[in-house]
């Protein structure tokens, strides 16, 4: 049976491993090396204050899958959204509901939470996240258009 809880930080050196096999998924063919991760994961879900949460689906001793999220405000007039980053179920777990017990569970957190709305993207070349999307009765919203700022672009001019 697969359930759904809170990240802690005990499950760091685990979702380390999960969110190196989800940039594998993305085509990355170097990681940084595994102490790094570990920092960076609890910089993020269990710093003062958090960047970010996450909840976790595990079947029995094995994580199966992951979502991470933030909140954003404003969303519809001053309430604030759910922002879902990333949903990855691991390979090997997929077409067994993980996914759907995620999703499930960040409604039950958007709810507590007095979230107007659960946001998300996926990549146009995603069709899987596409179809499962789909399935759950969600219908893309095609009135915004993505942008990124990244790399040098990130840095002061003149590398102050």
């Amino acid at each position: 049976m697969t359930v759904v809880v809170p990240a802690e930080p005990v499950h760091v050196d685990t979702i380390a491993a999960l969110l190196e096999e989800l940039d594998k998924f993305y085509g990355e063919t170097e990681v940084e090396p595994l102490d790094v991760r570990i920092r960076q994961i609890n910089e993020a879900l269990f710093g003062d204050p958090p960047l970010a949460y996450a909840v976790l689906a595990w079947d029995g001793e094995v994580l199966v899958g992951l979502a991470t999220y933030s909140f954003l405000w404003p969303a519809a007039g001053l309430t604030r959204s759910l922002y879902l980053k990333e949903l990855y179920v691991a390979d090997a777990a997929r077409g067994r509901g993980v996914g759907q017990l995620l999703m499930d569970r960040l409604v039950e957190v958007a709810t507590s939470n007095s979230c107007s709305r659960i946001e998300w993207t996926t990549d146009r070349d995603n069709a899987k996240a596409q179809r499962f999307y789909e399935r759950m009765g969600v219908s893309q919203h095609g009135n915004k258009i993505f942008y990124r700022l990244d790399g040098q672009r990130l840095r002061p001019e003149g590398g102050r």
